[in-house]
């Protein structure tokens, strides 16, 4: 059974915000609801407190399917990192959340416009082994809460390209689970159809988001920054033609390994190029017509 989510980050983009500056939370999520969403990932500019958040999701009729949480376990011992997110996951289990989206990002260059995203930071794999070991203690904490982590390999930051995402998954334990993000694979020069293949069982949480090639390989030459690629156009809905993912092989991959969790719609754009709300319905669209044909029933 297949739930179909969405971020708010097209209409309130938490990195970028005088992009989205005309829109407001409210907008994004009385439009997702409009459209069919079951869900919203969350976004920085929700209600803080537990109860403002269900107010605010119960008013939509929306379910809160995770959200991103920035991690800094690199600088910290596993007991000081479950410390700093113990806030936030004890929400979510609060609020029923599927996952917590992780993401190491003391040292992640993706919100500075300053660095070029290819000058991102990596590290060698015994860095990452050593790292991978303390995330499964703080995993292992999150799954006893009821709030599987779910690490988002992403542009820019030491896990992005598909080694990386190799060598975190190798040196992790079972609780650590991979969020499925189709358009950082892409972005990050993985295919995201190996990495399904061999990361299947791990994966926790889905992202659809295509990439517009052109924008990512002027990107990568270029030397933009990360968002500065966002602004060019490099990411995208399932269902817009410019897109280059092939999600009907991806969507069959899911079916066939028997994925039972949601698949969120994540494409940060310019809205004054793309707007939000019809890419929006264009990608929940695509979905459910993908998950049709592969025989995925949708909640």
């Amino acid at each position: 059974m297949i739930r179909i989510g969405i971020s708010p980050i097209a209409w309130q983009n938490d990195d970028l915000p005088d992009l989205t500056a005309a829109y407001t939370m409210e907008d994004a999520l009385r439009e997702a609801a409009a459209i069919g969403y079951a869900g919203v990932e969350r976004g920085q500019r929700m209600p803080s407190d537990t109860e403002g958040l269900r107010g605010l999701l119960d008013r939509h009729g929306l379910a809160l399917c995770g959200g991103w949480c920035s991690g800094g376990l690199l600088r910290r011992t596993p007991a000081e990192e479950i410390a700093a997110i113990r806030p936030q996951v004890e929400q979510f289990a609060a609020l029923g959340a599927p996952c917590l989206v992780y993401a190491e990002c003391s040292n992640t260059v993706q919100g500075r416009r300053d660095v070029a995203v290819n000058d991102r930071p990596q590290l060698s794999p015994a860095e990452i082994a050593a790292y991978a070991a303390k995330l499964t203690e703080v995993a292992a904490w999150c799954a006893e809460r009821g709030v599987p982590l779910a690490y988002h390999h992403h542009m820019g930051s030491m896990i992005e390209s598909g080694d990386d995402v190799d060598r975190l998954m190798e040196g992790s334990g079972e609780a650590v689970h991979l969020l499925y993000d189709t358009g950082h694979l892409r972005f990050g020069g993985a295919d995201p159809l190996a990495v399904l293949d061999r990361w299947g069982r791990r994966v926790g949480h889905v992202h659809f988001k295509d990439v517009r090639a052109p924008v990512v390989a002027r990107a990568r030459s270029e030397g933009m920054s990360f968002l500065d690629a966002v602004i060019a156009g490099a990411f995208t809905v399932p269902g817009d033609p410019e897109g280059t993912i092939d999600f009907a092989a991806v969507t069959e991959r899911l079916a066939a390994m028997g994925y039972d969790g949601w698949i969120v719609v994540e494409a940060e754009q310019d809205p004054a190029r793309a707007d939000p709300t019809a890419y929006s319905r264009t990608g929940h669209a695509e979905i459910r017509r993908l998950c049709a044909a592969a025989g995925l029933a949708v909640a």
